[in-house]
């Protein structure tokens, strides 16, 4: 897409302020899939080309709408988020910060990050998904009703991730942690949107057999109560899992591809921040004067701020 395109998309979309949902970046665990980087640094800075992979998700948040943010991980990377995110003001958000002592589960989130979520509703996305294409999210932010809200995305090795089952109408009827046979292709991505009722479900769920608090689990509640909503990603999106030496790579050598031949980033907060409104052009000049000379800044200058002006005249 070109900074002209984006443009329009987003005054097609409206600067759109997600009332009444707050979103949760969980970047905790132990990173053993990363071993030996995670000894130098949290899974979720280790870089995805040219920005920390934390940024991804953060992005993903506030082309949402999402403003009210909470960001969870463990006691010794804590501190390092905080040093990169601060409080989120430079992106027009806010940051809270939530320790993991041990990580138990996704859904754990939920419990760890309750005084956060209050009454609102909720959206929990993954510290190490990557998602790029179209408008799926954004759309499910602003026309979310209750319930929950989550993806299939077709993949080769479903028996790694969370299933989820379709009958013949596309309504989805099961959902599976890990199968060893799995009943369709179609996994459910780091991503998921909930009514305030998520976290009276997080606190009755029993501990899997891996000693774990599944977000499988709490998909399955919702889908007992019929009030689960499951949308396919089109063959245009895509969902990076970068959890993995070889799968960082691949996402960074995918971003790297995309940004090259469209001319655009992906997962750039500061200019997501100011497509929605968050920030205006006067504040995005200050945040990207303060930074150093670099390719991330040039483009910023470039791309973003000199072609407001230039659509602004």
């Amino acid at each position: 897409m070109t900074n002209n395109a984006a443009f329009l998309l987003a005054k097609r979309l409206g600067n759109f302020y997600a009332v009444g949902m707050k979103g949760i970046i969980l970047a905790g665990g132990a990173g053993s899939r990363l071993y030996p980087l995670t000894l130098v640094a949290s899974k979720q800075l280790q870089p995805v080309y040219d920005k920390p992979m934390v940024y991804y998700p953060l992005t993903t948040l506030i082309e949402g709408g999402i403003r009210e943010l909470c960001l969870i991980s463990t006691p010794q990377d804590l501190p390092r988020f905080q040093q990169l995110l601060g409080d989120g003001r430079r992106f027009g958000v806010s940051i809270e910060y939530r320790v993991q002592e041990k990580p138990a589960g996704i859904a754990q989130a939920f419990l760890i990050a309750e005084s956060f979520i209050g009454q609102d509703n909720v959206t929990l996305i993954l510290g190490d998904n990557i998602f790029y294409g179209g408008d799926s999210f954004y759309r499910a932010f602003a026309d979310f009703k209750g319930g929950e809200t989550i993806y299939g995305y077709h993949v080769n090795d479903p028996e790694r991730y969370g299933v989820v089952e379709f009958d013949v109408q596309g309504k989805a009827v099961s959902i599976e942690e890990k199968p060893k046979q799995p009943k369709s292709n179609y996994a459910v991505p780091g991503l998921y949107i909930c009514d305030n009722s998520v976290v009276e479900i997080a606190k009755n769920l029993q501990p899997s057999a891996r000693g774990e608090l599944e977000i499988t689990a709490v998909n399955v509640e919702y889908l007992k109560r019929g009030q689960l909503r499951v949308q396919r990603l089109t063959r245009g999106f895509a969902w990076l899992d970068a959890g993995t030496s070889s799968s960082l790579h691949e996402a960074s050598a995918y971003v790297q591809t995309i940004e090259k031949r469209a001319g655009i980033k992906i997962g750039c907060p500061e200019e997501a921040a100011f497509r929605q409104g968050f920030v205006s052009l006067e504040q995005l000049e200050k945040i990207v004067g303060a930074m150093p000379n670099c390719e991330y800044r040039t483009y910023l200058e470039h791309e973003v701020v000199a072609e407001a002006k230039r659509l602004n005249q």
